[in-house]
């Protein structure tokens, strides 16, 4: 036999396996479901083949629950038997980062790349004015998911709706059309587990979805992909994340904007976040509500999320810096950048450099590193590459006695970036 120069050398094993990938509902029990790193997207539930899994869309709740008993709420007879579904869609765990980074970029992020890996950044706007007016900011979301309706991209998109009773109450909406895309556009920054509109897909037999939602759910497709979960991630084809620090229960409504401020969620018109909660009500009052007495209401699942980002999205936006009708807009793939290429070209959007406004791009950077911190030291590490140290607090000498402690907050600091279509 002849040796050529790819051949291994005589004796040299042979290269390793990869390692049988066997983490079930038992271990994602253990180690994100008890922990507190589960953030409630909702991705093991819709792609459990066995429907085995439940899930609750309701405050103080978002949590999975297994439904059969026979082994109990820690363990999966079907797991038993070599399920491992779940596990492969969660985006918190063991090491989802890479996983996700592999699978999108062919790289892991770099230490300095805080607001995960980046190919151009924008400020851009709906150049239609429907679109402008209904969407949050620049209404860049609903301009996309109808660009993608348009061009035969997607079948239909995971967003967040509301209850036809409460305008403000989220809900998980499988929308169909530019109607539809505009009915559920605007920010809500309460939870919504947009992935649950799956099963209505599902049921539709619809298999080119668009997915519209935060870090921890936007990380779940990459990282089925890469898990190779099957046939239950083929149909996400587009992913479109919004910048998020955090939810809230919607008890904020009663106990804070109505009790404290007399505002009636009934009432409300839009809401959003530019250093403070603003709030526009139908008879055309404005309120604003400071943030630091909205963190009391922070939703159990953000309190670990190291995600501001949504780092694993095809492209990320989200309404922060100093210009109200444009919005922040991160192309992260091949896939989103010939997207967004394309509706500049025919003028569906309107763009200007990310450089127009540095701020927003400080502010950015910012935001992401205080997300990094709160994943706790005890997880897996790479979720907190790049976090600076915490640095040393000032010996009591250092300032005169009674002098008050000052905290810096970001100007323009968004709590959350969640809605609709946006």
């Amino acid at each position: 036999m002849t040796v050529t120069e790819d051949a291994p050398p005589a004796g040299a094993a042979p290269p390793a396996k990869p390692e049988r990938w066997t983490a079930q509902w038992k271990e994602l029990f253990a180690e994100v479901i008890t922990t507190g790193l589960c953030t409630g997207c909702a991705g093991c539930v819709v792609t459990c083949p066995h429907d085995v899994i439940g899930y609750e869309h309701e405050e103080g709740k978002y949590i999975p629950f297994h439904l059969e008993e026979e082994l109990g709420l820690d363990n999966c007879i079907h797991g038993e038997k070599g399920c491992t579904t779940c596990t492969r869609a969660c985006p918190r765990f063991r090491a989802w980062e890479p996983a996700a980074d592999m699978h999108l970029f062919g790289r892991t992020r770099e230490p300095n790349e805080m607001s995960g890996i980046w190919r151009q950044l924008l400020l851009t706007r709906a150049a239609n004015d429907e679109e402008h007016t209904k969407g949050q900011d620049g209404g860049y979301v609903s301009a996309m998911l109808n660009w993608l309706f348009d061009h035969d991209y997607i079948e239909a998109a995971m967003v967040s709706g509301v209850e036809p009773d409460d305008a403000w109450k989220a809900k998980p909406v499988l929308v169909h059309n530019r109607e539809e895309v505009l009915a559920t556009a605007g920010s809500r920054y309460t939870y919504c587990a947009n992935p649950l509109a799956l099963r209505q897909a599902k049921e539709e037999g619809l298999t080119r979805l668009a997915l519209v939602g935060m870090g921890c759910q936007t990380s779940s497709p990459p990282i089925m992909w890469d898990r190779k979960a099957g046939k239950v991630s083929k149909p996400f084809q587009f992913n479109i994340g919004l910048l998020c620090s955090k939810t809230f229960d919607d008890a904020i409504f009663e106990e804070l904007f109505e009790a404290k401020y007399g505002i009636v969620k009934a009432e409300i018109a839009k809401m959003n976040i530019k250093g403070v909660f603003q709030i526009w009500m139908r008879d055309g009052a404005y309120h604003e509500v400071p943030l630091k007495e909205c963190h009391e209401w922070t939703r159990e699942g953000c309190n670990h999320c190291p995600d501001f980002a949504a780092e694993h999205a095809d492209i990320s936006t989200g309404g922060i810096g100093k210009f109200n009708d444009w919005t922040l807009t991160i192309v992260r793939t091949d896939l989103g950048r010939e997207i967004i290429k394309r509706m500049i070209a025919d003028g569906s959007i309107e763009t200007r450099p990310g450089d127009d406004d540095p701020g927003a791009i400080s502010l950015l950077h910012k935001l992401a590193i205080k997300s990094r911190k709160r994943w706790p030291e005890t997880a897996v590490a790479k979720p907190r590459l790049g976090v600076p140290p915490p640095k040393p607090k000032a010996a009591a000498t250092d300032k005169p006695a009674g002098e008050p402690v000052i905290e810096a907050k970001p100007q323009g600091e968004a709590a959350a970036a969640e809605g609709g279509t946006a």
